[in-house]
C-alpha cells in the first residue's frame, strides 16, 4: 500500500517537533548566558516584570532550585513500605513545580486556560502570580528572593504559621536561593542593555 504525501509530512513534523523540546541551558549559572541561549526566555521574564511587578532575578533563581530549567521536571518518587513505587511525593511538575491545585488556581484567576506547567512562558508568569500574592498576602518584598521562597515552598498559610523554623534544612536553601538571585541580578545588569537590542530577533522569532 503507498503512503501518501501528507501522512509523510505529518511523520517529519512529529519528529521535527518531538527534537525541538528545550534544553535546559548550558550555564544556569549565569543569568546573561541562559537568556543569550534562550533569547525569547528573557523576553517572557520582561513580560512577567512589567506584568507583576516582580523582577526577574528572583523568579529565575527560584525556578533554577525548583526545577534546574527543566521543562518535565518531577518530585522524587514515593515508596510505600520504603521500597514498592507509589506515585510522586507531590503534584508537582514543570519548569516552576506547581502543584495542581496551585496551579488551577492561577489558571482561575489569571483566566490562562491554556496554560501549561512545561511551557517556560506560563511558568515564569505563574512564578510572577505568586510573587505578586505572596507580597500582598504576607507583606514580603518581591525583591526578598529568601522570604519568596519560604512562601513558594511552604505556601502562603505555613509562612504565617512559620513552619520553616523547624525545617533547618529549608532555611539552608532558602539562602542559596537568595544568594544566587543577588548574583543573578548583578549579572542581568551587565547584558540587559544588549539583550533589550536583540528586538529584531524578538520580532522574527519571539
Amino acid at each position: 500500500m503507498g503512503v501518501s504525501k501528507s501522512a509523510i509530512l505529518a511523520a517529519i513534523l512529529t519528529v521535527g517537533l518531538a527534537g525541538c523540546a528545550t534544553a535546559p541551558p548550558k550555564n544556569p549559572e549565569n543569568l546573561c548566558e541562559i537568556f543569550r541561549e534562550h533569547r525569547d526566555w528573557y523576553f517572557a521574564a520582561k513580560e512577567v516584570r512589567e506584568r507583576w511587578g516582580v523582577p526577574i532575578h528572583v523568579p529565575m533563581s527560584m525556578m533554577y532550585q525548583e526545577s534546574s530549567f527543566k521543562a518535565d521536571a518531577l518530585p522524587p518518587r514515593d515508596y510505600l513500605l520504603g521500597f514498592i513505587p507509589w506515585g510522586r511525593v507531590s503534584s508537582a511538575y514543570g519548569y516552576s513545580q506547581a502543584k495542581t491545585m496551585t496551579w488551577d488556581d492561577y489558571v482561575r484567576e489569571t483566566d490562562n486556560s491554556g496554560a501549561d506547567r512545561d511551557d517556560f512562558d506560563d511558568a515564569i508568569d505563574f512564578m510572577g502570580w505568586f510573587i505578586f500574592k505572596t507580597q500582598k498576602l504576607n507583606k514580603v518584598s518581591k525583591w526578598d528572593a529568601y522570604g519568596q521562597y519560604l512562601n513558594y515552598h511552604e505556601g502562603w498559610g505555613g509562612y504565617k504559621r512559620k513552619t520553616y523554623k523547624k525545617k533547618g534544612w529549608l532555611v539552608k536553601v532558602a539562602r542559596k536561593v537568595d544568594n544566587r538571585a543577588k548574583r543573578y541580578s548583578s549579572q542581568l545588569k551587565s547584558c540587559e542593555a544588549d539583550l533589550n537590542k536583540s528586538w529584531l530577533w524578538r520580532l522574527f522569532f519571539g
